[in-house]
């Protein structure tokens, strides 16, 4: 009898033990940083290249190569620059990058391995008009492409008689002209973002 009372004993603890074993939870492992470890940075969210206008200046030279240092060009009002060696290029509409990449491939036929630098002088070219009821009305130029509101900002902002659900953007294509409506009061609450849109060299805003 003893031994069926043991052998009873022996079996219930058993069993207890792998219970309590299943209620106890797993500890998760720990991952401990080490000098080996590489941070991955993501890049920022980049806004809009600058695209050339007419009317911009560049500087472009060729390294090593006398007689093409730092030449000044300006693109024409057909978007077009003349080049020593290439001839006429379509400048207007490109970034500065293009610009670059497309002298280096057209020089490669003259020179070995061209080394282009490209540098925007100014950019006259890129203006927009802010008329109306702003505090500063005219052209506005800007390093890059901007949004009415940014151009209304640079105008010094509206005065208190402007009419702010009522301003326009004027765009001419050839003979054709589009207007693309701008309620201020809201885009600053939020609403309607689209109609902030961005600018090409040329427009016209107006503050009624």
């Amino acid at each position: 009898m003893k031994q069926l009372l043991n052998l009873v004993f022996a079996f219930l603890l058993v069993n207890y033990s792998a219970f309590a074993d299943s209620e106890t939870p797993a500890t998760p492992a720990t991952t401990v940083p080490t000098a080996n470890d590489v941070l991955v940075l993501k890049e920022p969210a980049g806004t809009p290249n600058y695209l050339l206008s007419p009317g911009d200046a560049l500087e472009i030279t060729v390294w090593k190569e006398e007689g093409l240092q730092q030449q000044q060009f300006l693109i024409g009002p057909d978007g077009t620059i003349d080049f020593p060696l290439v001839g006429s290029l379509n400048a207007a509409g490109r970034t500065i990058s293009d610009l670059k990449q497309l002298l280096s491939f057209k020089l490669a036929d003259y020179i070995a391995d061209p080394s282009v630098s490209v540098k925007l002088l100014n950019n006259q070219g890129n203006a927009i008009f802010v008329i109306g009821k702003v505090n500063k009305p005219g052209q506005v130029y800007a390093a890059r492409r901007i949004d009415v509101l940014q151009a209304l900002s640079m105008a010094g902002g509206l005065t208190v008689f402007a009419d702010e659900d009522n301003i326009s953007v004027l765009r001419r294509s050839g003979d054709k002209v589009t207007v693309f409506p701008f309620d201020y009061d809201d885009v600053i609450d939020g609403d309607h973002l689209e109609q902030n849109i961005l600018l090409e060299p040329g427009d016209t805003v107006t503050v009624p």
